[in-house]
């Protein structure tokens, strides 16, 4: 039976069909939560018609919710009205698949459960004892760690992920700029950053051509297109510049060291979760929109290591929706269930 897998953040609606097909749309779930229904609508509407959908979520973490029960509660209403009658099963972070009713009652396993359906998924392409799944986001990065293809990860909850270092608040679209350094270099002087959200990661990255130039704002701080000349503004201000006292190269320069300061965050925290392994970790599962950030980061701290990209297994497409792809694949092996 063929199935189509949602994985809803608070920042983008994700959809695939583990075959091949997979979409990402942007959706500020905070801004306007009583859209979600509309805009899943329209995904399933834009995807190959299944008669099955698989859930995971992030979104119940978004500040419209009260409590993540409430945000649970709130996306599975939203899946149900845009379903148009489909058979709807809901991932649960131990693994089981059951209905919206018993998601509903059971409200904090379907939280956050993303993360462990794509490190299910990413297991079959260890070969080794030790592994890592690094998916880099928009927002977040997992790292998870896998041991004799089976994932070896202690933490369930957000917050007990946060402790183990196995979820990392920082991605390559939507991290605020202040969150990762304090000052940058601008004309021979380290400059101190202003304490607000002028500019984002998506900034950075635009600037060193690592994410492509787009004419929507989804990701940016002022509601202005991701373009090299916009970020470059936003980033001017981020030193209480503007773009008249702010040259191409000062924004190379600046967007440099928040690259190099999220780079160190990753490692530190990848470093962190490899020393609860029983063994020396020596394969690496990447994935997400910022691919490019895991690699360079295996490739500083553990140059030997094996890379299997998903972008590169399953196209890129898949590898940035990884953990919908991860959830249809597991749904169809599961029919039974």
């Amino acid at each position: 039976m063929s199935w189509l897998a949602l994985d809803i953040g608070g920042a983008n609606l994700k959809a695939a069909d583990g075959r091949g097909w997979a979409r990402s749309v942007p959706f500020a779930l905070a801004r306007d939560p009583e859209r979600l229904d509309d805009e899943l609508e329209a995904l399933l509407g834009s995807a190959p018609q299944r008669p099955r959908l698989a859930v995971t979520m992030t979104g119940e973490l978004c500040d419209a919710f009260h409590t993540k029960v409430e945000g649970v509660r709130h996306i599975l209403r939203a899946v149900e009205a845009a379903a148009d009658g489909r058979k709807i099963r809901v991932y649960l972070v131990d693994g089981e698949m059951v209905s919206v009713d018993v998601a509903k009652e059971n409200p904090l396993l379907a939280a956050a459960s993303n993360w462990h359906a794509l490190a299910r998924f990413a297991c079959r392409f260890f070969r080794v004892q030790s592994g890592l799944l690094v998916d880099v986001g928009s927002t977040t990065t997992d790292l998870v760690p896998v041991f004799e293809g089976q994932v070896a990860s202690h933490a369930v909850t957000d917050t007990e992920r946060l402790l183990a270092g196995e979820l990392v608040y920082s991605g390559v679209c939507h991290t605020p700029f202040s969150a990762l350094v304090r000052e940058v270099p601008w004309r021979g002087h380290a400059c101190p950053g202003a304490g607000d959200c002028f500019a984002t990661t998506a900034d950075a990255y635009v600037v060193l051509g690592e994410v492509p130039e787009q004419l929507s704002s989804a990701a940016t701080a002022d509601g202005r297109s991701l373009t090299r000349r916009c970020a470059q503004a936003r980033l001017a201000r981020m030193i209480c510049a503007d773009s008249s006292t702010f040259s191409e190269n000062d924004a190379h320069l600046v967007a440099q060291a928040v690259h190099d300061a999220q780079l160190r965050q990753l490692r530190d925290a990848a470093v962190q979760v490899a020393s609860g392994l029983k063994q020396p970790v020596d394969c690496f599962v990447v994935s997400g929109v910022g691919e490019f950030l895991a690699r360079r980061m295996i490739c500083q701290k553990w140059p030997a290591g094996r890379v299997v990209s998903l972008a590169e297994e399953l196209g890129s497409d898949a590898s940035v929706c990884a953990p919908a792809h991860a959830l249809a694949v597991l749904a169809r092996a599961g029919d039974s269930r």
